[in-house]
């Protein structure tokens, strides 16, 4: 059984989805903490209902760069972990923390990577640029996070299909869904290969 830790800024549907497969078994790992940027956020509650720690790292707990930096790598040297999951986290992991767990660390991005990735591709905006462009199939990708945002290795994608009527929202929403389906198997099917 690996151990992972994860790392999260909102309400953390896809932190609750790893969470329920921890639990049942299917994952075959297990949450040692939580990293939250945003002290209410929900997946910080969810962590605190399942008993898993939490800690709140931000500019405002650490203003100082150097500060926050050590206190990410703080967690780590309390409690190691195989793998890290970000699951909706909306600041740049430090490069000293990437090198500390180098490719053990997986993202879930709302979009076909390499389109609409990087710089200012989050949240809705991604589904608002996938309509706008008049794509036919968008989905998620989970993929390894280097230094650029967005451009680490691919390690799964699933295709959904764009419908004429969608609105941003519900692309979100299908999207989403996959994004629970895909993120626990690949999180699981990449620590067997470790």
């Amino acid at each position: 059984m690996f151990k992972f830790g994860a790392f999260a800024s909102g309400g953390g549907s896809n932190f609750r989805s790893l969470l329920s497969h921890a639990e049942d078994g299917t994952l075959e790992g297990s949450c040692e903490f939580l990293i939250v940027n945003n002290a209410d956020c929900g997946a910080a509650q969810s962590a605190k209902e399942h008993g898993i720690p939490v800690y709140h790292i931000s500019s405002k707990t650490h203003p100082n760069e150097a500060d926050y930096e050590q206190a990410l790598l703080n967690v780590l040297e309390e409690l190691p972990v195989d793998l890290v999951a970000l699951c909706g986290y909306m600041k740049k992991i430090p490069d000293s923390f990437l090198d500390k767990m180098k490719d053990r660390v997986l993202n879930v991005h709302p979009a076909l990577l390499p389109k609409y990735g990087g710089k200012g591709f989050y949240g809705i905006r991604v589904h608002q640029a996938v309509i706008a462009a008049g794509e036919k199939e968008s989905g998620p990708t989970i993929h390894l996070v280097t230094s650029e945002i967005d451009s680490g290795r691919t390690l799964a994608q699933t295709k959904v299909p764009v419908l004429e009527t969608d609105s941003p929202e519900d692309l979100a929403a299908r999207v989403l869904v996959q994004e629970h389906a895909l993120f626990w198997k690949t999180l699981r099917d990449y620590a067997r290969s470790l």
